[in-house]
């Protein structure tokens, strides 16, 4: 009796505290490991595929190590109800249809994770043809879940 107590103790604790902030920093936050994500994703983009004359080992390995970082940080208790319809740095883009879809979004989550952990690894080959094909894994997974919960603007 007093395990199942203190597991709902830890429960209820866990869930305030993943919805405790408020709508719009949810979005906030969302929208800034998002831009966060880009800004490392670019940067990767531009040495491995755009520019491979310009690769520097150092950044793609700090680029990977950021991106493998925002995957693992718990993204996935920034979607709290109510962020499919409000307004953050600028209004959210997730469709409310998300919700419904926790099963393949839990799935793309993971997918997500392990592909942007294998970067991280990848990257530290220094390996620019092994990056570039394990960037692309990562790619396809940001797009299964902006085809799954993202309005396109």
């Amino acid at each position: 009796m007093k395990t199942k107590l203190l597991l709902s103790f830890i429960l209820a604790t866990v869930a305030t505290t993943a919805f405790s902030e408020t709508v719009e920093k949810q979005i906030k936050f969302r929208q800034s490991a998002y831009e966060f994500l880009g800004w490392n994703t670019g940067k990767i983009k531009a040495q491995v595929a755009d520019h491979p004359e310009t690769y520097n080992k150092e950044q793609v390995i700090a680029a990977a190590n950021a991106i493998a970082a925002v995957a693992n940080s718990g993204l996935n208790e920034l979607y709290g109800v109510g962020t499919d319809q409000g307004t953050g740095w600028r209004a959210s883009h997730l469709k409310p249809e998300y919700f419904q879809k926790q099963a393949e979004v839990n799935e793309i989550d993971a997918t997500f994770i392990k592909e942007a952990n294998e970067l991280q690894k990848v990257a530290a080959t220094g390996d620019v043809a092994e990056i570039k094909n394990q960037f692309g894994k990562v790619g396809a997974a940001c797009k299964s879940c902006h085809d799954l919960a993202r309005i396109r603007e």
